[in-house]
């Protein structure tokens, strides 16, 4: 039997499962990359961080002062509080970290209250450090929970309950019933009940379970699809048997073969049904759980995320004293690579955030796609008359995903790759600014080297002149001479005026490249931080309200 006459003999069965394995297969890939890019992104907004203070150390340590700031402003912990009161009730493990971070909220507070204060511009880029390093800190958790680090389960996993003797498959079937995970679990976990247990699984071990478990369903249906068109082969052979010979021996033979058949397609069918239960199990028992926890982790992440972007624009209002007159000293080489490397830095920070986001979308869009297809019963795809339609099933992971995908969809995350993707912009426009500056400091340096060359000349000439006049004081017949020396000298002060005047046209070209790049600085790093963190503030709000629903579901669940 050929390939493609196999596949279309196998049926919609066979089909049906194996794209549920390909979607799971897809949801392990992007759970990976999700892990991968939380992981980077966390990574690189703490370098960006680094990188910005390294970046204000090749600067003046300008002093900031504010006598007089702007009272009533609404502080960062009043927005959140807000957000709070507007944000219904939620369960205990989420207030208790609200209560967590409203602490936080009310000591950095403190630390920003209002009133005279006096701070240099290199405290201001260090106090913004601290928060991308706190910011990054707040993905621990979330880390831990995505971690790949653990030994996943490979096929061989569900081979050990799938792949039995017949004899074995027999006797399970027979005493097969619906409590079958009591007698099932600990064939599979002899002697390896603390690896299995439930408390021990990570989120990436759940999905190589299922995926495990999805290509043994994928095997069992399509080798019972094999042995239905085997059986009913042998029943048509049997069939014209009866109608050419009498032999009895050779009747009876036949009727075994097709007894036999029977037996083995009834059984696989059971086995069959064992792995979708298990399936099923581990979809509500394990994987729910799981993506509640993350939700909830997400969700206390990104509302630290909020906090400290706001933060950081509350430190950036010092800069908007700054009075970039204060010329900044030139930049160095040392200087210009830092800046350099902060571009890289945040060109890297915006790709991990794209891709955060990204594969975030695609797991949840791969599991939504498996669990469509994980809700229609195989036994109806199976039976050519189902004498009842199937039972919908409601499973709470189903509302989960769907809200999931839905609020996904609508997350801002392009203006937020924008807004740091603008910042990377200005960062290489104040590169290109200190390449044009380190240009003009070349020709400073020449200009320079030529004023000394030419303040030389004229004070020879000079001296030369001087010493003439004193001489011909005493000889009065050199007037000539001393005019003409005279006129030299004003030839020469002309010239070393115009080199002077060149010197200071190109300090002060230097000067202003330096003054424009601060202020290219000052002025477009506070969208960036306004922008993160209405995104932080949009993406906590979606994940606070998704665990919410999830835990109205379970309210007997008190996940942590």
């Amino acid at each position: 039997m050929g390939c493609a006459e196999s596949k279309i003999d196998l049926g919609k069965a066979v089909l049906h499962c194996e794209d549920r394995k390909n979607y799971m297969e897809e949801a392990v890939s992007a759970r990976n990359a999700f892990s991968s890019a939380s992981s980077g992104f966390a990574m690189f907004l703490k370098n960006t961080g680094a990188c910005l203070s390294d970046y204000a150390h090749g600067l003046d340590d300008i002093k900031i002062t504010n006598p007089d700031p702007k009272p009533g402003g609404p502080n960062v912990g009043e927005k959140v509080d807000n957000e709070y009161e507007n944000g219904g009730s939620l369960n205990n493990s989420l207030i208790r970290r609200n209560n967590g971070i409203k602490e936080m909220e009310d000591e950095v507070v403190r630390e920003l209250a209002p009133g005279p204060y006096n701070v240099s511009l290199l405290q201001v880029f260090s106090e913004l450090d601290d928060h991308f390093l706190k910011a990054s800190e707040s993905s621990n958790e979330v880390s831990k929970m995505l971690v790949t680090t653990r030994l996943h389960y490979g096929i061989n996993f569900a081979d050990n309950r799938g792949h039995m003797d017949h004899t074995a498959r027999v006797m399970r079937a027979i005493t097969w019933n619906r409590s079958f995970r009591v007698l099932d679990m600990p064939i599979i976990n002899e002697g390896k009940d603390d690896f299995y247990s439930d408390e021990q699984e990570t989120h990436a071990t759940i999905l190589d379970k299922l995926l495990a478990w999805e290509k043994q369903l994928y095997d069992e249906v399509k080798a019972g699809e094999l042995m239905k068109i085997n059986y009913q082969r042998q029943v048509a052979m049997l069939n014209k048997l009866k109608q050419r010979i009498s032999n009895s021996k050779t009747l009876e033979k036949a009727k075994e073969e097709v007894s036999y058949l029977r037996v083995r397609y009834v059984v696989d069918m059971q086995s069959m049904e064992l792995t979708v239960s298990e399936i099923n199990r581990l979809r509500d028992k394990q994987l729910y759980p799981k993506l509640v926890q993350l939700a909830d982790g997400m969700a206390t992440m990104w509302e630290t995320m909020q906090i400290h972007h706001g933060n950081q624009l509350k430190i950036l209002d010092a800069l908007r004293s700054l009075d970039i007159s204060q010329s900044p000293k030139e930049t160095s080489e040392h200087h210009h690579e830092r800046t350099w490397q902060l571009w890289s830095v945040v060109q890297e920070w915006n790709s991990q955030f794209e891709k955060l986001i990204k594969n975030q979308k695609d797991y949840v869009k791969a599991l939504s796609n498996w669990l469509k297809l994980n809700l229609i019963p195989i036994e109806s795809i199976l039976k050519e008359k189902v004498s009842s339609p199937p039972r919908i099933q409601n499973p709470p992971i189903l509302v989960l995903l769907h809200a999931w995908q839905n609020y996904l969809e609508k997350l801002p995350d392009e203006l937020a790759r924008t807004a740091i993707s603008n910042f990377a912009e200005i960062i290489k426009t104040i590169i290109s600014h200190q390449d044009e500056e380190m240009l003009l400091k070349q020709k400073c340096d020449d200009t320079r080297k030529e004023l000394i060359h030419k303040t030389r000349q004229f004070e020879d000439r000079n001296n030369k002149y001087m010493l003439r006049r004193i001489l011909d004081e005493v000889d009065q017949d050199s007037a000539e001479d001393i005019s003409a020396q005279k006129n030299s000298v004003a030839e020469k002060q002309v010239l070393l005026e115009t080199v002077k005047k060149r010197l200071k046209e190109e300090e002060e070209a230097c000067s202003a490249l330096r003054m424009k790049s601060l202020a290219i600085l000052k002025n477009g790093m506070p969208e960036l931080f306004r922008v993160m963190t209405d995104f932080s503030r949009a993406y906590s709000k979606m994940l606070m309200e998704l665990s919410s629903t999830s835990h109205r579901q379970n309210p007997s669940e008190n996940l942590s």
